[in-house]
């Protein structure tokens, strides 16, 4: 994933700058920049490594020299960026987050008709930031190279680009990821996380609808570009990735999550499952725990507890060993709230099973009696080809995938097959959560419910993109919305 932030000031915006992109710490961890343009010194920029430090300490000394009135940020999962760009359009820097699908198509024909180059990273593939400047320099104005991109690109693009007269800002042509304004005494600033302005002193102005366009200045937000009513925005956002205290298209995520975890209650009810305790899996699976308490009248407690003074988080390094070493480390069991009990554990998802998996092997020689795991949304059976939250090699990697290869001896089963296995109320999606609670050992495992998820998350239908879970991209051929 990755995410941005971007100030339009009347004066110096660089504190503003430094603290607003680190408040997006959480949505990446690879790389990490920022750029400035100042009346005198013109453009100026910082790229750091952040996969063993985090954003501020990297970038304390250099905002100590650096100065302007306009600037953007940016926290990647990937690419190095923000980068400075010299063209046609004049120089002007430039941050994405998204996915680009069709990276080979648009290379190949940048270099049939304009003879381009383009610098390879560490892995051999291209930039995609570079790539979407380069797509960006072949119209003869930024607005328009910016709608060429927005149509060319397969997946997702959501931008900043900063000139020496303002900052344009376009949100994914579906609105995948959301684009925010705040407005403060001195100018304007766009994000990603609608939280990461206000204790800058900023107020919220507005939120960018699907393809929309507008340029910045400290003064005004001019509309380049009106939106489109087809939005497709990422229900993960909500569940999992998105910040508790942010809001995308005005529903804010701690109170979706709380939504979600009572709607997993009243399941429940209907079960007869009654543990001792709730309990959420640090971080994201809190609130859905929290969301489940309320609902059901059962305690909410911390039978274990994550230590974050040393350890970085669980999904920055590369290799899925070392992810699952530190998740272990990380997590520190309280034996006397755990012996003897039966705990109903939620957390924000399954990907691959193996965090979980040690998880509830702890807390059994910890000395729980029973451990009931309540996935906060539906299984994951298709890997997401529209944002770049999950890197996954193959989606074999899923353990959906692998247990439903293992039950129809196949590792691509038709859409009808795969059909039965994402819904619900069907003997193979029962016969792939019984497998799957065999293999993690838990007590029960029962997952959200798409419909269910979709009712807590009071954003139309229609407009989440629910690919990952369903095959679909709306949710409203699943619910009737």
């Amino acid at each position: 994933m990755g995410g941005f932030f971007g100030v339009a000031s009347k004066k110096d915006c660089i504190f503003d700058l430094f603290y607003g992109t680190d408040y997006h710490s959480h949505l990446g961890t690879r790389r990490a920049g920022i750029a400035v343009y100042d009346r005198e010194k013109g453009f100026d920029r910082a790229i750091h490594n952040i996969e063993r430090s985090y954003f501020r300490p990297k970038f304390e000394s250099d905002i100590t020299h650096m100065c302007g009135n306009l600037g953007i940020g940016s926290i990647s999962d990937y690419e190095p960026q923000p980068l400075i760009v010299r063209s046609h359009h004049g120089t002007y820097a430039i941050t994405t987050v998204g996915r680009i699908n069709n990276t080979d198509e648009i290379t190949k024909r940048l270099m049939e008709h304009n003879h381009s180059q383009f610098l390879e990273m560490s892995g051999g593939d291209i930039n995609p930031t570079e790539l979407v400047a380069s797509v960006i320099n072949q119209k003869a104005t930024i607005p328009e190279g910016i709608r060429y991109a927005q149509e060319l690109i397969h997946g997702s693009m959501t931008l900043l680009l900063l000139t020496p007269e303002g900052i344009y800002a376009a949100r994914d042509r579906y609105g995948r990821t959301p684009v925010e304004i705040g407005q403060g005494p001195d100018g304007y600033c766009v994000c990603f996380e609608s939280f990461s302005y206000l204790n800058l002193g900023y107020t919220p102005a507005q939120e960018l609808g699907p393809g929309e366009i507008v340029f910045i200045t400290p003064e005004s937000v001019e509309r380049i570009s009106p939106p489109s009513d087809r939005m497709q925005i990422c229900t993960f956002l909500w569940i999992y990735y998105g910040f508790p205290a942010s809001n995308y298209e005005g529903v804010n995520v701690e109170a979706a999550r709380y939504a979600c975890g009572e709607k997993l209650a009243q399941r429940d009810k209907s079960r007869g499952i009654v543990p001792d305790v709730v309990a959420g899996v640090p971080d994201s699976g809190v609130a859905h725990a929290i969301g489940y308490a309320n609902a059901s009248g059962i305690p909410y407690g911390r039978p274990f507890v994550k230590y974050t003074a040393t350890w970085p988080r669980s999904f920055m390094p590369t290799h899925q060993d070392r992810r699952d070493l530190i998740a272990r480390m990380k997590l520190i069991p309280a034996h006397s709230l755990i012996e003897n009990r039966s705990l109903l554990m939620i957390d924000d998802s399954i990907v691959r099973g193996t965090q979980l998996r040690e998880t509830t092997e702890f807390l059994y020689r910890s000395g729980a009696r029973e451990v009931h795991i309540r996935p906060a949304c539906p299984p994951l059976v298709y890997g997401c080809k529209y944002l770049n939250f999950s890197r996954s090699n193959s989606e074999m990697e899923l353990i959906t995938r692998r247990v439903i290869e293992q039950l129809e001896g196949t590792a691509f089963p038709s859409e009808e097959v795969m059909a039965r296995y994402t819904d619900p109320d069907t003997e193979e999606y029962a016969a792939m959560l019984e497998e799957i609670r065999r293999q993690l050992n838990f007590t029960t495992l029962h997952y959200h419910r798409l419909d269910d998820m979709i009712e807590a998350v009071p954003v139309d239908s229609c407009k989440l993109c629910t690919y990952c879970w369903s095959g679909k991209e709306s949710g409203d051929l699943l619910v009737g919305g």
